[in-house]
């Protein structure tokens, strides 16, 4: 019995070391806190500086590959170093670490875009840096190249070289990326060069889990090795594939005695969603990861990303981009882990801490029971989701606030295309606005969810604990949130008895009047040559379509500017609320090539159509708007002579000059600190 009982503590011992993969009943939500060139945005010390607002919201916070990858700006995917040289386009390795402990410290863990597919070199196809960490070398070889790298393209070039240059004798065990060298998984060597690396990231500088880039390149078995040798407490591979079938699968490869060492990305469902609302949100939602009661803890749910904001749309306008916060409502009510998108943040912040907040007040986890299509009706979609504390229901689509609440359930929010109910089991106050800083007098609502008899709201706006003696309020009651700071409890009176209180903190303060103003936005076609050009235009965040006949391919533009030597096609747009942002497709008429989308523009902006193209054949475009002048007033800080208030323009009120370079309104002006 004895010997028995010894056996299981040591197999129990030896399963809780191993990787788990993903924890179950994880209740947290996830920023990517990055897209495409967001050089200035992504740098460590910006992010750094929001960790207070991002701390409630956000337990884990995604951050570009942060090693050095060579000269120029780049975005971290075409990894060089990765022990020696941290100074990245994003900051150098102090700010790097500062930012990862501030995180830490406010309970957001940091997760690493770790790029292992593949490496570049330094001077030929097969050299890479010899690096040194804690006096041990790390060097690759070129035997650690697949032997089939670049298309064979590699191995040619190898047996052109004298002496000859060996390549592995192994194929790729994944798809290809051409450009840079392959990796060998199977190479003993490529297995101890990354097992140190992924060590360092976590015991070294701080990291709370990895974000593997491209599983695809190498077969799943590889990423369960590294995860068992280095057990990262988060663990997510981008797994691009609309398939679910071939992503659980991928699941299944990373096991190690059984159990998945990482969680994916579940592009089914953000393929599912984009249907949805290609057929506004009035047909049955296809199966995801999170449709599964075996995989949901392993699913990462995202509506956008810098890839398929950046490379992926087929159509003119990818439907997700006009119904960004019915999509985000769908996910953040769904089971799974949510990653909100570094855009749809800055864009719809309010919006998105409200759904945050009602996902945390029902209790909902990544393992929690969703069940989809509740009700599928003429645009509207919904679904439901058993939390700890309660059940929320997600309506979506346009004729969401038709949609009739089941008996015993309270709504609790309501957006542009979504509504959330709350069971009225749960016995909760609810306080729709977010804790924050805000222009202006504010107005919160306060809302009983309870199936208790006579049950009554009580609150305070002092910070003491709300008793039954003090102010009542009618569940819907909407109270001002005067200047100055607040802090709001709200709790819910039964009898005598207060329970369930809820706290909110708010600073408000006076707004400066903004002056609504144009932009222009200046695109140049002589890499493409093409001979005319069309703007297909959307306003965020309402969607509102922004050319003149309202149909494909849009305005012909033919006003154009010589600047700095080069021939500009532009147009004109109104930034009539400090919110307002333009989103647009350039195209050369109807049935003709055109680009990927370019969006959330709010100052003047220059573009280059390139004549790279992404996967569904449409343009690239270059974004040269800090290469150009732009007429924007520079600050020199000892004449100019600010006002003490500025927004940035994500609407973010500074109440000194910000530290951060960057195009800011001050005085109802555009002023760039350099």
């Amino acid at each position: 019995m004895k010997k028995i009982y010894t056996t299981l503590v040591a197999l129990m011992a030896s399963l809780s070391m191993q990787a788990q993969g993903w924890p179950a009943n994880y209740n947290g939500v996830m920023l990517q806190g990055f897209y495409w060139d967001s050089y200035q945005a992504s740098k460590w010390s910006n992010l750094e500086a929001q960790a207070d607002d991002l701390a409630p919201y956000f337990n884990l916070v995604w951050i570009p590959q942060s090693a050095n990858c060579g000269s120029g700006n780049s975005m971290g995917y075409n990894d060089l170093y990765w022990f020696s040289n941290y100074n990245s386009s994003f900051g150098n390795e102090a700010q790097l670490r500062s930012m990862i402990k501030t995180f830490k410290s406010k309970g957001i863990g940091t997760i690493a875009d770790v790029v292992i597919n593949h490496r570049g070199n330094l001077t030929s196809w097969t050299d890479f840096p010899v690096e040194k960490y804690k006096g041990v070398t790390y060097k690759m070889n070129s035997t650690d190249i697949c032997s089939d790298d670049d298309k064979g393209k590699t191995l040619a070039w190898a047996n052109k070289q004298t002496p000859k240059v060996s390549l592995s004798s192994n194929k790729d065990t994944g798809d290809g990326w051409d450009g840079m060298r392959d990796l060998d998984h199977n190479s003993s060597n490529v297995q101890t060069v990354v097992k140190a690396y992924l060590d360092m990231l976590l015991n070294d500088f701080g990291y709370a889990g990895f974000r593997y880039d491209m599983v695809k390149g190498y077969a799943g078995k590889f990423t369960g090795i590294y995860n068992t040798a280095t057990k990262p407490g988060f663990s997510v591979g981008e797994y691009w594939d609309g398939n679910v079938a071939t992503v659980k699968t991928w699941i299944n490869a990373t096991k190690v005695n059984g159990v998945p060492t990482s969680a994916a990305f579940d592009f089914p469902i953000r393929y599912a969603v984009r249907d949805l609302i290609d057929n506004n949100w009035g047909s049955m939602a296809k199966s995801g990861l999170i449709s599964d009661a075996t995989y949901r803890q392993y699913a990462v749910t995202f509506v956008e990303n810098h890839d398929t904001e950046y490379r992926s749309s087929d159509k003119q306008q990818d439907p997700i981009r006009k119904d960004t916060l019915a999509a985000n409502a769908y996910i953040l009510a769904s089971c799974g882990t949510p990653c909100v998108f570094y855009k749809h943040w800055q864009a719809y912040p309010t919006d998105i801490k409200k759904m945050i907040n009602a996902r945390h007040i029902a209790g909902i986890t990544n393992t929690s029971n969703t069940t989809f299509n509740v009700s599928v009706g003429s645009q509207c979609n919904v679904l439901k989701t058993e939390g700890s504390n309660g059940t929320l229901y997600a309506v979506m689509g346009a004729n969401a606030n038709n949609y009739k609440a089941p008996s015993g359930f309270t709504e609790i929010l309501r957006g542009y295309h979504y509504r959330y109910l709350l069971s009225n089991s749960s016995n909760v106050a609810w306080i729709d606005l977010p804790s924050g800083h805000y222009d202006d007098v504010q107005k919160a609502r306060l809302t009983a969810v309870s199936n208790k008899q006579g049950a009554q709201l009580v609150y305070t706006t002092d910070g003491t604990e709300p008793t039954a003696n003090n102010r009542k309020a009618a569940s819907g009651t909407e109270i001002n949130i005067p200047m100055g700071t607040t802090t709001l409890k709200v709790g819910l009176l039964t009898g005598s008895t207060v329970s369930a209180v809820a706290t909110r903190t708010y600073d408000i303060s006076k707004p400066e009047a903004f002056t609504p103003y144009n932009i222009n936005v200046y695109v140049n076609i002589d890499q493409v040559g093409w001979k005319s050009l069309n703007f297909w235009a959307w306003e965020n965040p309402s969607g509102k379509n922004l050319t003149t006949t309202g149909k494909w391919p849009g305005d012909a533009v033919t006003a154009t500017k010589t600047i700095a030597g080069k021939k500009w096609y532009y147009k004109t747009y109104s930034i009539a609320k400090r919110n307002d942002m333009v989103s647009l497709v350039l195209n050369a008429g109807k049935d003709k090539p055109q680009t990927i989308d370019i969006n959330y523009l709010d100052k003047d902006t220059y573009i280059e159509i390139t004549t790279e193209k992404d996967g569904k054949g449409y343009y690239i475009v270059k974004d040269v708007t800090d290469q150009i002048s732009t007429g924007v007033n520079v600050l020199t800080v000892d004449k100019q002579k600010a006002s003490t208030i500025w927004y940035d323009l994500q609407g973010r009120r500074y109440n000194q000059r910000p530290a951060l370079p960057g195009v800011y309104i001050n005085g109802g002006k555009k002023i760039m600190i350099r």
